[in-house]
């Protein structure tokens, strides 16, 4: 059976998503044996790889060229900030707050780029931007007080600030990711290769490498297979077959979701309601800013 472009799209974004999803559990999981600078290093190293074979598959000749002239310095910017910081500081903010908390306060890396767009990519400002961000920067505060209000009382303060601060790398790492012209696995493959060797320097001159159990290792390889690694194949792939991109875009806002789910069920978290109302404003807010009004 042939399927068409439009369902093979369908299925990788679905997948994609699914996947996703079960990776803020699998962080809490994976934190339990291993500290977050290691976790970095097994994960990213097993996200080049992935990227590295795609490469030599795909486009074999345009490995190097990634590390020649300008494209060195864009390799390291991008690879210094994702995997190497973003993943140092979300790991971290993940063994501090419940999953519940940490993984909804990254996910407002979006209201962050929303900013980014204005001050780096000369966006036009709009008073449907403005209430899109006011409304999602709500949902971060719920989360964050936990509804606490009146005294602005944070449950974990570094964690939060943390969680909020990958928001900001994630989203500094993909308005460069914009202004580097070359396609985007290329953008990936070479700043997993420069992350993966700069945490390893990080780890020789200012950590250590510890001894890991065989299931935290797993926990690291699955995390950077379909956190890091894989997914991003599936996902660019889905939408280049897709016949509405900025549609089939919007299926990734389902992963938080789900996630809460994977998180109550797997780690039994008891899911706040703050949890759920304050990831409610923060993607509906997101939302809010894509909508095309004049098309509706």
């Amino acid at each position: 059976m042939n399927l068409s472009d439009n369902v093979k799209s369908v299925l990788f974004i679905i997948a994609t998503v699914l996947l996703w999803s079960t990776t803020a559990t699998a962080f809490k999981l994976t934190l339990q044996g291993i500290s977050p600078v290691n976790l970095v290093f097994y994960s990213s190293f097993t996200s080049a790889l992935i990227f590295t074979f795609y490469m030599l598959i795909k486009k074999p000749k345009e490995i190097f060229s990634n590390f020649y002239s300008s494209n060195f310095k864009n390799s390291f910017l991008l690879g210094l900030l994702n995997p190497f910081l973003y993943y140092l500081v979300l790991f971290k903010a993940y063994q501090l707050l419940p999953a519940q908390e940490a993984q909804p306060l990254n996910y407002s890396w979006p209201i962050v780029f929303s900013i980014f767009s204005i001050v780096f990519l000369k966006q036009k400002l709009s008073i449907k931007i403005v209430f899109g961000l006011l409304i999602s920067f709500s949902g971060v505060v719920v989360i964050a007080t936990r509804g606490n209000f009146e005294s602005l009382h944070f449950h974990n303060l570094l964690g939060v600030i943390l969680a909020v601060g990958s928001s900001l790398i994630w989203a500094l790492f993909w308005t460069l990711n914009i202004l580097d012209k070359r396609e985007d696995v290329q953008k990936l493959f070479s700043s997993f290769i420069m992350g993966t060797f700069l945490i390893w320097i990080y780890i020789l001159f200012f950590d250590s490498f510890e001894y890991v159990k065989p299931e935290y290792i797993f926990g690291s390889i699955y995390i950077g297979t379909f956190e890091m690694g894989i997914t991003f194949l599936f996902w660019l792939r889905g939408i280049s077959l897709s016949e509405n991109k900025a549609k089939s875009s919007t299926l990734a806002y389902l992963s938080p979701f789900i996630s809460i789910l994977f998180i109550a069920i797997v780690l039994r978290e008891r899911i706040l309601s703050t949890s759920v109302i304050g990831l409610v404003l923060i993607v509906g807010g997101i939302l809010l800013q894509q909508i095309n009004f004049k098309k509706a």
